[in-house]
């Protein structure tokens, strides 16, 4: 069996749990919400020793299994200054997702076992509107869908949710440090925010990332919402 034969299998299973299968499934589905329209956004799973990840700048509507990218786990966390090693690589010519270094410090100071990264308006809306920071909400139902630090309890009713805010960069690759500074700084987030951009958020796997997200992108509108409407979004 060739080394490309080999390869293909880490990615062509009939189970449709399979993070092959999953991934092209779920960014279906984000691209129906609008979170990764035009290309934008990523996802990845990681299982065990081994990552899965979208490739970059693809119609996410139109994934395969094919044409994910499989790296293992643990390694260096991969930059555009560091040599990355892959399981697999797509035969034709793809590149693994921009948003790869972010997840991996979704893996390093979470311990998480899939990141989501969207371009939702909701979220862009609500750093523009934050002008500070870190984006505040409390006293709403969908708070209790968010975990402590994404990986942790559910957070309660009474909760005020934060959610660090970071400057955007030219390159994507570029916000790993603040990224990580602002997972440091705010232990508890389940998800960082990048001003002008997106949010990145994780789960100890794809069903509690895909519900945080969800649930932090309901947040995020009713946020807008609140402060476009004058009502305080933190309640003493």
């Amino acid at each position: 069996m060739s080394s490309a034969e080999t390869s293909d299998a880490l990615v062509i299973s009939s189970d449709p749990l399979h993070p092959a299968n999953l991934i092209p499934e779920l960014c279906r589905s984000f691209y129906k919400l609008g979170w990764v329209t035009g290309t934008g956004g990523g996802i990845c799973i990681r299982v065990g020793d081994k990552v899965f990840i979208a490739p970059s700048g693809v119609q996410k509507e139109r994934i395969e299994p094919i044409h994910i990218f499989v790296l293992p786990y643990p390694q260096v966390a991969p930059s555009p200054h560091t040599d990355r090693v892959f399981l697999r690589r797509p035969a034709m010519n793809l590149k693994e997702s921009a948003c790869t270094p972010l997840f991996w410090n979704s893996f390093d100071l979470r311990n998480a076992g899939s990141c989501i990264h969207t371009h939702s308006q909701h979220a862009v809306m609500a750093t523009l509107l934050w002008d500070g920071p870190v984006f505040t909400i409390s006293h709403q139902e969908m708070i209790k869908g968010v975990r402590i630090a994404g990986t942790g309890a559910a957070l309660s009713y009474l909760d005020t949710l934060e959610l660090p805010i970071i400057e955007n960069t030219p390159n994507e690759e570029d916000l790993k440090d603040s990224m990580a500074e602002a997972m440091v700084k705010y232990p508890n987030a389940a998800g960082v925010l990048v001003r002008r951009h997106g949010v990145y958020v994780w789960g100890t796997d794809w069903e509690k990332a895909k519900t945080q997200t969800e649930c932090l992108d309901y947040l995020f509108e009713i946020g807008v919402k609140m402060k476009l409407a004058g009502v305080p979004t933190v309640l003493n």
